[in-house]
């Protein structure tokens, strides 16, 4: 790829991943419910599930996805559903926000249940697999070799992009929560806000379409 081809591709990805979405909201409720190692493991998560989306996209899947309507139904509704699930797990546990930051400070969930987490929102938003499948086609050079490779190489830049963003956005919120904990009201507060954030995301994702 020439230097104003990869110019070109850095600033439309970067621009597109860069402006608060789905994902980005919800590392940040995580970051300001849970902190920013919950923050950190939930963008891994959410950017390896977006690695799948890439492996799909580069292979041909993707196409296929956004052709059929039942398929991409069925992957936006379960991602839907468990943002919803998500969302009423944080409201109806926010109170324990308070017990655990009065023991140790954090709430002792494993970073691995927060990857999961993150991995089953990432990899089941239909939306990244419909943005990798028109944006990244745009930049394939045909006279430069195996374009499914192109794609793939062209899906991993985003997917570090995304990771870099993503986690920015957590750390900032987690460091945020150190002045929610102050107050047990505050902590609570946020971490009923971060269901309903969650719960409203899911909404949103259940009742987007494909344009």
């Amino acid at each position: 790829m020439g230097l104003e081809r990869l110019t070109a591709f850095l600033t439309v990805v970067t621009v597109l991943i860069a402006v608060p979405g789905p994902s980005v909201l919800f590392v940040v409720s995580r970051g300001a419910s849970l902190g920013r190692r919950a923050a950190v493991s939930t963008a891994v998560g959410n950017e390896a599930g977006l690695l799948v989306q890439v492996v799909l996209v580069a292979f041909g899947l993707g196409e296929v996805l956004a052709r059929s309507y039942v398929a991409f139904s069925a992957l936006k509704f379960s991602g839907a559903l468990y943002l919803v699930y998500l969302g009423v797990q944080s409201w109806r546990h926010r109170h324990q926000l308070i017990v655990a930051d009065e023991q140790d400070g954090a709430k002792t969930e494993p970073p691995a249940g927060m990857f999961r987490e993150g991995f089953i929102v990432g990899v089941s938003n239909p939306k990244g697999l419909l943005i990798f499948g028109a944006v990244l086609p745009q930049f394939i050079d045909p006279s430069a070799g195996n374009a499914h490779l192109q794609l793939l190489l062209l899906g991993l830049i985003c997917v570090l992009i995304a990771l870099i963003s993503d986690a920015t956005w957590g750390i900032l919120a987690g460091t945020a929560r150190g002045w929610l904990a102050r107050s047990p009201r505050r902590l609570s507060w946020i971490g009923g806000t971060s269901g309903v954030v969650m719960v409203g995301l899911g909404i949103r994702l259940a009742f987007s379409g494909r344009d």
